[in-house]
């Protein structure tokens, strides 16, 4: 007897409806075709195993599973259910009259219950697009999918469970979830505050201008002066998520199985990778692509720690990705493009040993090694990177300080306010949202200087030996700090402070 039962397979972050054949016939064997992968492969066997467990079996039977689309590559034990729920029916073991209305899917362990599957939110919001009834999977993802509204969710623990909902009618608990109020609980402010950060007030308000305008930032400083210590509170300070943001990025952490019980995400994810990490970790891709760090940092921040320790070909390939904020990852027989709008936020030192221009440490580097140490990272990766700003380490007297500094909701009300300022901006654009998404067009339009702040801009290009790459740079900052007091022209006070945020671009960082 043929029998039809629904899952569902994950390309990129976009889901596609499997229909799972199961024809049982006279004679021997069991056949799994459809390009199905090794865990697959082995699924008969943990199958056979959950169903003997509980009172069921595989019969003695020819077998054939057909997974269509056949020309689809299927991967992972999340079919495990779809299968064994396939051959139930197909051999009469029960009642199959609802099969077609539901989606299922979970990994079966060998007693019967149901480990949790990844991409469940896709999945979800494929079988409502689909016309499904409901989704059964394993209750760990219940209240992931649930966010998907008009479609009936039902966690479960055991197979036997979901036998008993097809075969005798009783009832599974919905999972109901009110996507709206579960996101307003969620938005619990961060561990991480800026009131804890004794002085560095210049690079505080530098990492304010960096929030509001969405800029890139690097920041250069001895060990110890507290660049890994603000770039952690730098999420802290961005402007909430809204709802459309955190359904975005939950999608792209559903695909890897990170999302955590809540089931939304309503914090900006902050990523920090380890040096030693690989060019396929860091934008993704594998035999089965999936999601790298700099999609996992999709609408939020990560952080490079010690920037020239990473291996030159790995920054590399992050340039295509900060101008496009996507990366595609193409195969022979498919391409997937995940998203990745991020800020990037790089700490390095200044030198090998990391004191230079420290007059309190002796030089251990010589100048060629010092280059060396510098050429690491490329100017076409700088060119990226809007603010880079020098962190000296922090004078014993404000270390011991009691007071507490500015809060990080008190600068998230400044960030928050100047965002509002760009989002009026550009309400007409699909593509730029914010200063540090702007384009040629778009500066020489927004960043309009008078003559005296020209000239300002001018001078300091000439006496500071700034790049060309600076100037377009400058324009986009001084843009974010004219927002950030609310005034609508650039003037020569804003153009003054943006020229401190480039010192990388001076003659003698890179040679």
């Amino acid at each position: 007897m043929l029998k039809k039962v629904f899952a569902s397979a994950v390309f990129g972050v976009e889901a596609s409806t499997i229909t799972v054949e199961v024809n049982v016939d006279k004679g021997v064997g069991y056949h799994l075709v459809g390009l199905p992968d090794n865990a697959i492969k082995e699924s008969n066997f943990r199958i056979a195993a959950a169903l003997q467990n509980n009172g069921y079996k595989i019969p003695g039977k020819k077998i054939i599973i057909n997974m269509s689309p056949a020309d689809l590559r299927k991967e992972g034990s999340a079919y495990d259910l779809t299968l064994a729920i396939g051959i139930l029916a197909s051999t009469d073991q029960i009642n199959a009259e609802n099969l077609d209305k539901y989606l299922i899917m979970g990994e079966l362990s060998l007693d019967g219950n149901l480990q949790p599957i990844k991409g469940a939110l896709p999945i979800a919001v494929k079988a409502r697009e689909e016309g499904f009834k409901g989704f059964i999977l394993p209750l760990q993802n219940a209240k992931e999918a649930a966010i998907v509204d008009n479609l009936e969710v039902y966690g479960v623990d055991n197979i036997a469970q979901v036998i008993k909902f097809f075969d005798k009618g009783e009832v599974l608990e919905q999972t109901i979830i009110n996507t709206r109020e579960e996101f307003e609980k969620s938005l619990d402010f961060p561990e991480f505050d800026f009131s804890d950060v004794k002085g560095q007030e210049g690079i505080k308000r530098c990492m304010e201008i960096a929030a509001a305008g969405g800029h890139n930032i690097i920041l250069i400083g001895p060990p110890g002066a507290g660049k890994t210590m603000l770039a952690k509170r730098l999420p802290s300070i961005l402007p909430p998520m809204t709802l459309h943001e955190a359904l975005e990025t939950t999608k792209i952490h559903s695909v890897v199985g990170r999302v955590k019980d809540t089931g939304l995400m309503a914090q900006r994810p902050f990523r920090s990778p380890h040096h030693t990490i690989s060019n396929v970790a860091l934008v993704g891709g594998g035999s089965y692509p999936q999601p790298g760090e700099i999609s996992m940092s999709h609408n939020g921040v990560l952080f490079l720690d010690e920037l020239p320790e990473f291996k030159r070909e790995v920054l590399e390939v992050m340039r295509q990705p900060l101008e496009d904020r996507e990366v595609t990852i193409s195969r022979a027989k498919f391409t997937v493009t995940y998203p990745s709008s991020f800020m990037l936020v790089a700490s390095m030192n200044p030198s090998p040993s990391g004191y230079f221009n420290n007059p309190d440490a002796p030089v251990t580097s010589s100048p060629a090694e010092m280059q060396r140490y510098l050429s690491k990272v490329s100017g076409p990766l700088l060119d990226r990177i809007d603010i880079h700003i020098e962190v000296t380490p922090v004078p014993f007297d404000k270390l011991s300080d009691d007071r507490k500094g500015e809060t990080s909701v008190e600068i998230r009300k400044r960030v928050t306010k100047a965002r509002e300022f760009q989002t009026e901006r550009f309400k007409n654009s699909k593509q730029v949202h914010y200063n540090a998404q702007m384009n040629v067009k778009q500066i020489r339009k927004h960043c309009v200087l008078n003559d005296a702040s020209k000239l300002l801009l001018k001078t300091a290009m000439e006496r500071l030996n700034l790049s060309a790459r600076a100037y377009d740079r400058i324009l986009k900052v001084s843009r974010t700090i004219a927002d950030l007091e609310g005034v609508e022209n650039i003037n020569g006070t804003h153009i003054s402070e943006a020229i401190q945020y480039r010192s990388m671009d001076r003659e003698g960082w890179l040679g």
